[in-house]
């Protein structure tokens, strides 16, 4: 299988990788994302901003639709859902944001994988489908990201997505109610290999 297939839609793309599917959101998978991120709870806290209190509820993620509809129809940011290729489950999300053209053309990648599906390579697929779209239909010359120094399996998605360790960043993104450090990963359209490594 390709590493993806692109498809424009009013919704925005459709990306195929080695056993997962990326796609932007709709309503119908609300219920599907409220019981992966209830589920997942302690185990995504540590990494992510604080949730807030009306965060799991059909109103809230309503709201979520409509920003990620309004940043895909300004060309800011592709937030994708990723689903298993076969039975469709819901297994996380990628989103590609802060995207700046002009004497940048970069954007800021970031993803989380629920908690059942942890550690069987889904993160590292899906992101290099991001990086394949963000190079190929997008024309990116860069794509940046970031992760809690202590966030080891993080880590190791970015490294094995092709992504070089930059720098730190001191105090760079509030994490569950706290400014974190972060460590600061990049790769560039000319570093990345379109092709998905043997294992994942």
């Amino acid at each position: 299988m390709a590493l993806f297939d692109w498809m424009a839609e009013a919704t925005g793309p459709v990306l195929n990788g080695q056993g997962v599917v990326l796609r932007p959101p709709r309503p119908s998978d609300y219920m599907a994302w409220a019981s992966l991120r209830e589920e997942s709870r302690a185990y995504l806290q540590p990494w992510e901003p604080a949730w807030p209190e009306d965060d799991l509820t059909r109103a809230a993620f309503r709201r979520r639709l409509g920003v990620y509809a309004r940043e895909m129809e300004l060309g800011t940011a592709w937030p994708l859902f990723i689903f298993d290729g076969e039975d469709e489950a819901l297994l996380g999300a990628v989103t590609l944001s802060n995207i700046r053209r002009g004497v940048a053309e970069t954007g800021t990648l970031g993803y989380w994988v629920g908690q059942p599906h942890a550690g069987r390579g889904v993160g590292t697929t899906a992101v290099r489908a991001m990086l394949a779209y963000a190079f190929g239909p997008l024309k990116l010359h860069r794509v940046e990201a970031a992760c809690l120094p202590t966030n080891y399996a993080s880590r190791r998605v970015l490294e094995k997505a092709g992504f070089r360790h930059e720098g730190l960043a001191r105090a760079y993104l509030k994490i569950n109610g706290r400014w974190a450090d972060h460590l600061l990963f990049g790769v560039l359209n000319t570093e990345f290999a379109p092709t998905l490594p043997q294992s994942c």
